[in-house]
């Protein structure tokens, strides 16, 4: 079995609070950086007037195992676990990246709409394709954390 979509990203001084670890609203925004990226690679873009495609977040559950601190490196790994009719769900999965250990995960949920509005619309057969084979194996490296010396 490949490896899921993967989104690399480090840990910023001003993304930790008090505490010296992420501040739980980060965690948010690491998810959706890791969606467009799984999002760009499944449907050759993110602007929806190019591709054809538009949702809305309608749904996020987030559940926290660890903390992150300044500096880490997180692999953030997005499937797709459910496709309705106008509607998807991903999951994904956050861990350190120099240890593999799992510190979140999220599920979300999108619906499908018409450009400019919250009108729903059916999934486009082609995304939906897209969406049900995923990006199995690809890598976003935002933290130059694969490069070797």
């Amino acid at each position: 079995m490949s490896e899921p979509f993967r989104y690399l990203l480090r840990v910023r001084y001003g993304e930790c609070d008090a505490q010296g670890i992420v501040f739980n609203a980060r965690w948010g925004e690491y998810i959706d950086l890791a969606a467009t990226e799984y999002t760009r690679q499944l449907f050759g873009g993110t602007d929806p007037s190019a591709i054809d495609f538009d949702c809305r977040l309608v749904k996020q559950t987030m559940e926290w195992h660890a903390s992150a601190r300044f500096d880490e490196v997180l692999e953030l790994r997005v499937t797709t676990l459910r496709i309705g009719t106008t509607s998807y769900t991903t999951r994904t999965e956050v861990r350190r990246f120099s240890d593999g250990a799992q510190l979140a995960e999220c599920e979300t949920i999108y619906v499908s709409v018409v450009r400019n509005t919250a009108t729903k619309r059916p999934i486009p057969d082609r995304h939906r394709a897209a969406l049900e084979a995923g990006a199995k194996g690809l890598v976003v490296d935002h933290a130059a954390a694969l490069i070797t010396r």
